[in-house]
């Protein structure tokens, strides 16, 4: 009986031993896109353009650029507080010679610029029949804005636009969003159109 006492105290101290804590995986949250797409019009009084947009964004101005350009009342936003979102709208009025040539350059370099963070990038022009063409710009990877474009008639209107999301770039957790909202992009575009 005396010799299983010692054997009973080392089980009983080998059983003693804390829980081994395991961290768990990180992940994210998940975020629900709307079932279909829906659309209503842009059609403010005043500006210089009109489109459809989807019924769960809400147009704002940009308070940010109104502060410092108060004299282009056309810069706006378009949010998506559902889904975390927002694209923003930027509109200059081509009316120098050699002005949309600038325009040009500087829609390419903002969307090349993501080429630090960018496994690609996709740039496929687009013509509508209502006097609108341009090109969208696919980011692939971790960049900040994963989808961005200009659209112009190269003779008096430029409309660029930039999809941002309100988190740190992560492109296979954002994958879902921006596939979402690249079909309301297109049938923006494709319902734009100058007055």
């Amino acid at each position: 009986m005396w010799k299983l006492i010692p054997i009973a105290l080392i089980l009983a101290v080998s059983a003693c031993r804390p829980e081994q804590y395991t961290p768990r995986p990180r992940g994210y949250a998940r975020v629900d896109t709307p079932r279909q797409h829906e659309y209503r019009m842009f059609d403010r009084a005043g500006f210089p353009y009109t489109f459809e947009y989807p019924v769960y964004g809400q147009v704002s101005s940009d308070s940010v650029i109104q502060a410092m350009k108060p004299d282009n009342p056309y810069w706006m936003n378009i949010d998506f507080p559902s889904l975390g979102g927002s694209l923003y709208l930027s509109y200059k009025n081509i009316s120098d010679i050699g002005k949309l040539d600038t325009l040009l350059n500087d829609a390419h370099q903002m969307s090349y610029f993501h080429t630090k963070k960018a496994d690609y990038i996709n740039a496929p022009a687009f013509h509508t029949p209502n006097n609108v063409h341009g090109v969208v710009f696919d980011v692939g990877g971790d960049a900040a804005s994963a989808y961005q474009f200009f659209a112009t008639d190269s003779t008096k209107h430029f409309l660029r636009g930039a999809l941002y999301f309100n988190v740190s770039p992560n492109a296979d957790s954002l994958r879902p969003l921006t596939n979402f909202l690249r079909q309301d992009i297109e049938h923006m575009l494709q319902t734009l159109r100058w007055r």
